[in-house]
């Protein structure tokens, strides 16, 4: 959503010196080759345990060296800054089920687990004593090569993610895919949408990649008429009725903003 307040932005503001770097994004400006999300990923929230964000996201780093030498890599993660309550998202691509867990790729992880000295059976247990909760989420979202793209170069994140009404759910897809058609035409990035698959509550999560917090923040010199015409091209009567029409199909929607992890 793009209407805040003052104070909201006032409060943002307080978070830029989390921002940790500012690089040249390769920004993704428009929708990935098809509209229909087709390749499998893996999500997962993360709350540390009291203590342990620091251990946990150095045991994670050991994990994503493990997933490199297996194949599965790469992991794309972030932290959270504000919002939700957990600490860590990380987004895993599988491409599909059977590719995932076939023997041949079970076999090399387990292989390359071994060789790290961090075994699998080794990995959840210190994954149990440093974190406090966890959530998986299976989506389909847009091609690997589009995600590896939008995460180029970027530095912070913000996540939207939405539990629809009852037979909403395509009409909640809809409306993002309106809503990125509006960003885009005002000169904003590409939002990816993921839609469950299996697993947690969520019904599909939207992510947003930029350079850094004023990349998210900012709204550029449009004037009105060009935001009126562009929420028109999306298929909103004006901007104020974005929100509003959002709101009538879903039940619960959580944003959450963070930075990129060195």
């Amino acid at each position: 959503m793009r209407n805040r307040s003052r104070k909201t932005s006032l409060v943002l503001l307080f978070f830029t010196p989390l921002v940790f770097l500012s690089l040249a994004a390769s920004e993704v400006t428009g929708p990935p080759p098809s509209a229909k999300p087709a390749y499998l990923y893996k999500t997962t929230f993360v709350r540390a345990a009291p203590g342990k964000l620091l251990d946990l996201i150095a045991l994670y780093k050991i994990r994503m060296a493990v997933d490199d030498a297996s194949g599965d890599g790469p992991l794309f993660w972030w932290r959270h800054t504000q919002g939700d309550q957990w600490d860590l998202m990380l987004l895993s691509p599988m491409g599909s089920y059977a590719e995932y867990y076939a023997k041949n790729k079970i076999a090399r992880r387990k292989k390359a687990a071994e060789a790290s000295g961090l075994s699998q059976e080794e990995f959840a247990r210190k994954l149990d004593a440093c974190s406090s909760w966890r959530e998986d989420i299976f989506v389909m979202g847009p091609p690997l090569e589009f995600v590896k793209k939008a995460f180029e170069g970027t530095a912070y994140y913000h996540i939207e993610i939405f539990v629809s009404l009852p037979g909403k759910q395509e009409k909640l897809f809809k409306e993002r895919e309106m809503e990125n058609i509006y960003a885009v035409e005002t000169g904003r990035p590409y939002n990816m949408i993921f839609v469950r698959d299996q697993g947690a509550v969520w019904d599909l999560f939207t992510l947003g990649c930029y350079r850094d917090l004023q990349h998210w923040a900012g709204t550029g010199d449009l004037s009105k008429e060009k935001r009126e015409a562009a929420a028109r091209k999306a298929g909103f009567a004006s901007p104020d009725e974005i929100g509003p029409y959002m709101r009538t199909l879903i039940d619960m929607h959580r944003d959450t903003m963070g930075v990129a992890i060195k």
